[in-house]
């Protein structure tokens, strides 16, 4: 599976921006799909998750009522919208896919087993 994340950018406090997360394969439907996120000199840190069918999701106390995950298995594509954006939201941010296994919407990094490459949000005051 690879993926292809994109639409971070530079945003004003306050601000919104939607990021996209491509990916390749056939059986996307079934993949739990995640976002996380890594500031410089700190971990990654989970952000959001979404079962397969896209009806069950899972955030970050520090993005629920902020952030908005999404997918259109249709387009093989899962978003993140973001709202109400603040500096504490820089960061570089990663999309990941868990292919196999047990399902469910996990915050460890380590129950993904693909990434995206990252791309970049930066939030100024």
């Amino acid at each position: 599976v690879q993926l292809q994340a994109s639409g971070g950018g530079l945003v004003q406090a306050g601000g919104s921006l939607r990021l996209s997360c491509s990916a390749s394969g056939r059986t996307f439907s079934s993949y739990y799909m995640g976002w996380f996120r890594q500031a410089p000199g700190k971990e990654r840190e989970f952000v959001a998750a979404i079962n397969g069918g896209g009806g069950s999701t899972k955030y970050a106390d520090s993005v629920k009522g902020r952030f908005t995950i999404s997918r259109d298995n249709a387009k093989n594509t899962v978003y993140l919208q973001m709202n109400s954006l603040q500096p504490e939201d820089t960061a570089v941010y990663y999309c990941a896919a868990r292919t196999w296994g047990l399902g469910g919407l996990f915050s460890r990094p380590n129950a993904y087993d693909a990434w995206g490459q990252g791309t970049q949000v930066t939030v100024s005051s």
